[in-house]
Order: C-alpha cells, then sequence, then structure tokens
C-alpha cells in the first residue's frame, strides 16, 4: 500500500508540473492563459510565445508522462499480460494530474501530450499509430483539435488491435485516459460541430475560445 501511495503521488505531481504555463511567465513574462483558449497545452502556447515555446511544452508535457510510467515500470515490471497494474496506474495518475494540476487550482490542460508520454513505455505500437492518426487528421484539416479527439478516440480500438496480450486493468487505464482527454475537449467539440473552430496556422484565435481552459 506505501508502495501504491508513494507511487501514485509522485506521477501525478510529476504531470501537473505546468511546463506550459511556465515557459511563457519566464520567457515572455506573460499569463499563457490570458491568450487564446487559455490552456496551458503546447498549441495555445504556440499562439502566446511562437513554435518554439510551444514545441517546448509538447516535448517536456510528454516526457513527464514518460517519466513517470518508466520508472515506475523500474520496480513494477511487466506481467504476462503486460504493464503492471500499477504502471497502469501511474499513467492515469500522471494525466490526471496535468489535466487538474494543484498548482494552478486544478484547471490544466487537455492531456494530450502527457498521454503520449505515458503511452510511449505502456504501449509504444499504440502510441506509434496514434501519433499517426492524430498527423493525418490535423495534416487534412488542419484541426488539432480534431486531431487530438479522434486519436484519443482511436486508443482503444488500436490497443485492441495491436496490442494481443492485453489486460483488463490495461485496456480501462486507457480508456478512462482516452476518455478524460475527449471530454476536456467539450469547448472543441461545441465549436467543431458549429464550424467555428480556430484552424492551425490561421491568424485570428476563436473570440468564443478565449479563457476556456479545457
Amino acid at each position: 500500500m506505501t508502495l501504491w501511495i508513494i507511487t501514485l503521488t509522485t506521477a501525478y505531481l510529476l504531470g501537473s508540473i505546468p511546463f506550459g504555463y511556465l515557459l511563457v511567465r519566464f520567457v515572455r513574462q506573460e499569463d499563457v492563459r490570458d491568450t487564446g483558449s487559455g490552456n496551458i497545452g503546447a498549441t495555445n502556447v504556440a499562439r502566446a510565445g511562437g513554435a518554439t515555446l510551444g514545441a517546448f511544452t509538447l516535448l517536456l508535457d510528454a516526457l513527464k508522462g514518460f517519466v513517470a510510467v518508466f520508472l515506475t515500470m523500474q520496480f513494477a515490471p511487466d506481467t504476462v499480460n503486460g504493464p503492471s497494474k500499477l504502471a497502469i496506474a501511474a499513467a492515469v495518475a500522471a494525466v490526471v494530474g496535468h489535466v487538474f494540476p494543484i498548482w494552478l487550482r486544478f484547471r490544466g490542460g487537455k492531456g494530450i501530450a502527457t498521454a503520449l508520454g505515458v503511452f510511449i513505455p505502456l504501449v509504444p505500437l499504440v502510441a506509434l499509430a496514434s501519433v499517426g492518426v492524430f498527423a493525418l487528421i490535423v495534416a487534412t484539416t488542419r484541426l488539432v483539435s480534431l486531431g487530438s479527439i479522434i486519436a484519443a478516440v482511436s486508443i482503444p480500438f488500436l490497443t485492441i488491435l495491436l496490442v494481443p496480450h492485453r489486460s483488463t486493468a490495461l485496456l480501462a487505464g486507457l480508456s478512462f485516459i482516452s476518455l478524460l482527454s475527449i471530454l476536456k475537449h467539450h469547448a472543441n467539440i461545441v465549436r467543431l460541430l458549429k464550424g467555428t473552430e480556430s484552424r492551425f496556422g490561421s491568424k485570428n484565435s476563436d473570440p468564443d475560445n478565449k479563457k476556456v481552459n479545457a
């Protein structure tokens, strides 16, 4: 029980590090939550501080998820049915930390980059395939939110297709992470249905997108 408490607390705290907020604050002395969607993720950071800061945010948000799960897997190795339950729980805790960071009054990002980070050590083939899904959708539509949503939706199906020896816990954990990320895109889904969602590379942000922490 002690091991679980320490692991999940550490994973949550790692996941809750708001790299997007910190980078924009330190480099530009601005609050990224005052720009565009108000989100602390890579897309809004790129809008607020440029492509370089956005890229660093994406990398660091993914890295914190990777580290949380990779470290857990060192003392809770895989079983015959795939990753251990502790590693799966650490993955969930890291993503929850990003979405509900204690440092920002539990108002964080959408969890896509951090989810990718936890998927890499847990289910590398699924992670790679989901990146392909995301890239294809964004390349054809220039809608980052749509690419993120469809990639998240694909995770359980890709897991069933690409991970033959999977536990119920693994499928449940990955499905929970995907569902959480989709729910955090609720405002984007509304704008997608209305046809008002901003496209990647557009100069003007959707005014309806202002101050929405999702």
